[in-house]
């Protein structure tokens, strides 16, 4: 018997969760044996984060609805042994209560990026110290879609209050430690400072942990979890050290000037005395020992493989997990290269005192091969080894390795110069500008040159026309969609009979509540119309992500913990085991495809979403991306892998041009995207916002198809993000609108997200596919082609499995007329328009009288002002039953007419009400009209 499904959030989920929690706190710092809690100890808790506790960002990628939540008090419940200040805690539990969270207006992302502090009172404090021998203080910080942090207190500094904070507790306590629940890395270069009287012994980053997040952190400090995280990011002494400050932020165009040097490799070629704490550090209340016992090259050629093995020993007091990171220091050669590039790292087992494990780590040499895109090596287009000895360096972070060697030298040396992959051009800047490039320093530190970036040499135009697809000949045969996914037809035969109106259809995804698709999720794509759904096309849901379902009208999912905290694991197999348990939920609440993972490059730490992301690390990045598909894609599903590609700031996200070269392209921002496909599987990408190199990557033609389908062999569907520009597929430029699909089909993206719900068939949004063919902006077949791409998509996941749903009109009872009934009667006979005079509320009540029953259409005159990623709802209620959503995006102030849905109305009268489920949604009228009689 196949069992039911159940909507909802997994049980299983929160726990794999908060084992993932748990496994990337980060500590930082632990000074005499500060951490972990011992039942001796009596513990002080300072910052009211600690209950107001942070589980996720803000935006997409964090507003999960869930069912509860923890902050750190609530861990430490968990362990009736631990012995807390209760005298503190009532004095913040009291502040609290009467100064809630701020959890922002409501509206899309509003969320302040810090709690405001309670001034702490120095009295407090100093009897505190009387009583307890510790004291944790809790620093706070979110951050989100739509804004950036900002070097200034209250996001990547702290606040006056914080500061008095601090400094009152570590002048009254000798054992304090500082813990981070906070999205992104913060400025830490203040824990030595003075006025905090050098008593601040542990520093641990215990990120945004999702719903677990308190109990996992609670975990970590009570010693139930020895911390085994370590940094996917560089943490520098100040913020104006990254390699991108000078750039970063400007909201025009941004120059990637730092090129390949993003990070570490930065830090470690340039200026290691800039770095507080190292890529890939990160503590234990253990210590561990490593041996390099076997280093060799096995095969030949580009097809040869380095394979080191380390023995890794617990030689301390708790058990723990040690992670192995091996990094290559490639030889100079004419390209330049960075002193560590990480390539492989594994992660041991649950080690006890005294036991050891062998971890053996196999690197292909095409990992760490170079890109030349200026063919200053004889070889452009291509990826290479240039000649000379290339030494690797094992050990638990980019700096406290040692050398693995072969007989007492270097393990891997070339004699001349390897070609592994020959490519084309593509992508390539048009705007002049220079990247660093290293020059001989003093003690292996290198000083920063420059030189000019190789710009685009090829004729797109050309490209695109000799790559135009063969067109299929529309001809009606009577095949379903059910005939292709039953091996009864081919879906080339089931696209030729798709005629012009249903392929553009097709590309055009529909809004959050569609009621096609599960209630409140992000959009619905392919079969959005009744055509296609009477073909037997079924419409796919997606659900925003990554950290979980997101749906707006209110029902629960599991919210995981955020990107960096997971990468931070350095643990790909749980990873899997993870998002296998979230693809299960996704599935049981029947939503096809999860928007995420995002896999951006924190290329600086000031990004509102990195977050979302993993790492400054392209193969951190695509590692765990990879193992996030494979998880997802147990169960049939896939995530969406975003943001594709170079989306690294939030300011001016629409606009800011990315201006990057073609080897940071490849060698940083695209790698990542290319080991979810070929490692993990992943079967949809999403587009940016931004254009890259004056393209708009909504209809990028290099990115989407040389690229991603021509050089990757990649089949899957490309999306938009929700409501992206478009500007011209042959000519890019600032002239951007949101109706050039043609553009954004000839590129290959498949699909643009979105337009209003019931709007894909009508055009609703105006854009020019219409006439596209005859105007020569498109060709039958590169709308087939995209048609192609969707419908392979919709065979491969649990959609096509699912009945098709045909919508059918709502049928509402009436009430009988009395002499009670009250106000003013709008009467319904074949059409009426009812003004809602701009009603942003959700009491006022129109009573209508239906004068001849039968089948109405609902239509809705809406607008909005709100921000561009924002999504609104309210729903029109008929005698207390949903009858239609009326749901948009912001217009810009401009006012559009939608169908909403189809009802079915007795004779009689009816109470009429709106209801806004997210509020920012303007009504103009409401338009009842008679579609047929019942």
């Amino acid at each position: 018997m196949q069992m039911e499904k159940k909507f909802g959030p997994l049980k299983e989920v929160a726990g794999f969760s908060r084992k993932a929690a748990a496994e990337g706190a980060v500590l930082l710092r632990n000074e005499g044996q500060m951490l972990p809690i011992v039942k001796e100890d009596n513990v002080a808790l300072f910052g009211r984060c600690y209950l107001d506790y942070f589980k996720s960002g803000t935006g997409s990628g964090g507003s999960v609805n869930v069912e509860y939540t923890t902050n750190l008090m609530d861990g430490f419940r968990n362990y009736p042994w631990v012995t807390i200040n209760k005298e503190v805690a009532a004095v913040y539990e009291q502040f609290v209560k009467e100064n809630p969270a701020d959890l922002g207006n409501g509206e899309f992302a509003s969320e302040p990026w810090f709690q405001q502090e309670m001034l702490l009172e120095e009295n407090l404090v100093k009897e505190a110290a009387m009583v307890s021998n510790k004291a944790f203080v809790v620093i706070g910080r979110t951050a989100g879609e739509e804004k950036d942090n900002f070097d200034a207190p209250g996001s990547y500094q702290l606040t006056k209050e914080e500061k008095i904070m601090i400094s009152l507790v570590t002048k009254y306590f000798e054992n304090v430690a500082v813990i981070y629940n906070v999205s992104n890395i913060m400025d830490t270069s203040w824990l030595d400072e003075s006025w905090c009287h050098g008593h601040i012994k542990a520093v641990l980053y215990t990120w945004h942990g999702g719903i677990e997040g308190g109990n996992a952190a609670a975990d970590v400090l009570t010693g139930a979890v020895t911390p085994s995280g370590h940094l996917t990011d560089t943490i520098a002494k100040n913020i104006s050290d990254y390699p991108a400050y000078s750039n970063y932020g400007d909201e025009e165009r941004n120059f990637y000037e730092e090129d390949i040097y993003v990070g570490y490799r930065y830090f470690e070629t340039f200026c290691p005395e800039k770095v507080l704490y190292p890529f890939g550090f990160g503590l234990s209340y253990t210590t561990f020992e490593w041996e390099n016992v076997k280093a060799e090259v096995c095969g030949e050629g580009k097809e040869s493989v380095v394979e080191i093995t380390v023995c890794v020993k617990n030689t301390g007091a708790y058990a723990g997990k040690e992670v192995m990171q091996t990094y290559v220091e490639a030889p100079q050669g004419v390209l330049g290269k960075p002193c560590r590039e990480l390539v492989e790292f594994a992660k041991t087992k649950l080690l006890e005192p005294g036991e050891s494990e062998e971890l053996t780590m196999r690197i292909p040499v095409t990992r760490f091969a170079s890109y030349d895109d200026g063919g200053s090596t004889g070889h452009k287009s291509c990826y290479v080894l240039e000649a000379g000895e290339y030494r690797f360096h094992v050990g638990n972070s980019c700096r406290n390795t040692k050398e693995a060697l072969c007989d007492g030298n270097a393990l891997f040396v070339l004699g001349e110069l390897m070609v592994t992959e020959r490519l084309s051009e593509a992508a390539a800047p048009v705007e002049a500008f220079r990247r660093i490039k290293p020059v001989s320093g003093k003690d292996g530190i290198y000083e920063v040159a420059y030189e000019a970036v190789p710009l685009r040499t090829i004729d797109l135009a050309k490209r695109i026309q000799d790559n135009l697809p063969q067109a299929l000949s529309i001809e009606e045969k009577g095949i379903t969609f059910g005939d292709v996914k039953n091996g009864k037809a081919m879906l080339e035969e089931f696209v030729a009979q798709l005629s012009i109106r249903e392929l553009h259809t097709l590309v055009r995804g529909e809004g959050m509540c569609n009621p096609r698709v599960t209630s409140g999720t992000a959009a619905a794509f392919g079969g959005v119309s009744d055509e296609l759904a009477e073909r037997g096309v079924p419409a796919a849901c997606a659900s925003d992500g990554p950290s979980g379902i997101r749906r707006d009208t209110g029902e629960k999912a599991t919210q995981l913990p955020i990107g960096t905290l997971l990468a931070c694991t350095f643990n790909t197999e749980l990873m899997e085991e993870l998002f296998e348990w979230e693809g299960k939920e996704l599935v049981n609440n029947e939503i096809d495809t999860l928007l995420g993972p995002g896999i951006n490059i924190h290329r600086h730490p000031l990004n509102g979403r990195n977050f979302e992301y993993f790492s400054e690390d392209p193969y951190v990045t695509g590692a765990f991306a990879a193992a996030c598909e494979r998880g997802l894609g147990k169960n049939g599903i896939t995530g969406t892998i975003k943001h594709f590609a170079c989306n690294n700031q939030e300011i001016a996200r629409h606009r800011v041009n990315s201006v990057v070269s073609e080897r940071a392209l490849r060698e940083i921002y695209l790698k990542g995207f290319k080991m979810a496909i070929g490692e993990g599987g992943a079967r949809a990408v999403m587009t940016t916002y931004n254009p890259m190199n004056g393209f708009q990557n909504a209809n990028n033609y290099d990115l989407a198809t040389t690229i991603l389908r021509g050089e990757w062999g990649y089949t899957g569907i490309v999306m938009t993000d929700w409501w992206a520009n478009l500007n011209d597929v042959l000519t890019g430029g600032r002239d951007v609108n949101l109706t050039n699909m043609c553009s954004m089909v000839r590129s290959q993206n498949d699909v643009y997200m979105v337009v209003n719900n019931n709007g894909a068939a009508i055009n609703a949004r105006g854009d020019d596919l219409d006439g596209g063919i005859e105007a020569g902006r498109i060709t039958l077949g590169e709308l087939q082609r995209s048609a192609m791409n969707i419908l392979r998509f919709l065979l491969s996941i649990p959609a096509s499995d699912r009945e098709v749903k045909i919508i059918e009109p709502v049928a509402i009872e009436a009430h009988p007329f009395t002499k009670e009934t009250v106000g003013n009667i709008i009467s319904i006979n074949a059409t009426a328009k009812i003004d809602i005079a701009d009603n942003k509320g959700d009491k006022e009540t129109w009573i209508l009288k239906v004068e001849k029953a039968g089948e109405y259409g609902i239509n809705a005159c809406v607008m909005s002002t709100e921000n561009q990623s924002a999504q609104m709802l309210c729903q029109l209620i008929l005698n207390g039953q949903k009858a239609a959503d009326m749901q948009t995006h912001s217009t810009r102030g401009n006012w559009f007419v939608q169908r909403s849905g189809k009802v079915i109305l007795q004779e009689g009268m009816y109470e009429m009400q709106i209801t806004h489920v997210r509020p920012g949604i303007n009504l103009s009228f409401i338009e009842f009209c008679a579609l047929s009689d019942k």
